[in-house]
């Protein structure tokens, strides 16, 4: 089961990994984007950590939510939008619970998702953060049907995550500002991928560390 504990854990990695790879984000953005996604990403987490004090003790729902509109709040560009929104939608389907087993966790990422799509309007293939979140979700799909314990799980997702990231080098950007460069796109990991891999693999390094 996923605990509180673990949701805590999760956010915490997440921001620490943002703050050590803010310069990788940024180098990244500035091939293709605004140069800021580094940036952003590292003062919405930092604001993420900010609001954990006022959830302890409260439900994952909530503190799902709280983080959501943290990052709404202070993320700026497409980013603060498209993840604020992930973690708002997976609240949604969160509420008042304590723990999550591996269904419950699949739902969380489908409603997440879900919300990612519907605020970016992006679908698998055109060098966004769905390409890392899409596989990612597909392979936790599989690996909680066959019954594979939450660890397990979530390692066979965070390397599916981790492909999809690589695998937005060679396509050509149909979002965003990168869009613009069109074949010039190819070639650069898109920086949405990336962190969105860091954030689900901080996910897989916070359960294998609770346990």
């Amino acid at each position: 089961m996923i605990t509180k504990t673990h949701i805590n854990t999760w956010l915490e990695l997440a921001a620490s990994k943002m703050q050590e790879n803010k310069t990788l984000l940024t180098d990244l953005d500035s091939e293709i984007g605004d140069a800021d996604h580094g940036i952003n990403m590292e003062r919405g987490f930092k604001k993420v950590l900010s609001q954990l004090p006022t959830v302890i003790g409260k439900d994952i729902g909530t503190i799902l939510k709280t983080v959501g509109m943290a990052l709404i709040s202070s993320v700026g560009g497409a980013s603060g939008p498209l993840y604020g929104t992930f973690f708002l939608d997976a609240s949604k389907v969160t509420q008042g619970k304590e723990e999550l087993n591996g269904e419950d966790l699949v739902i969380l990422f489908v409603n997440g998702l879900n919300g990612i799509k519907r605020i970016g309007k992006a679908t698998p293939g055109e060098k966004t953060l769905v390409d890392t979140f899409e596989p990612a979700l597909e392979a936790l799909q599989a690996a909680v049907r066959q019954g594979n314990p939450l660890p397990e799980a979530l390692k066979m997702m965070s390397a599916a995550a981790k492909t999809g990231m690589e695998n937005t080098i060679p396509m050509i950007a149909r979002k965003g500002r990168a869009s613009y460069l069109g074949e010039r796109s190819i070639g650069h990991q898109d920086p949405g991928a990336t962190s969105s891999f860091y954030l689900l693999d901080s996910l897989c390094k916070a359960v294998q560390t609770e346990e």
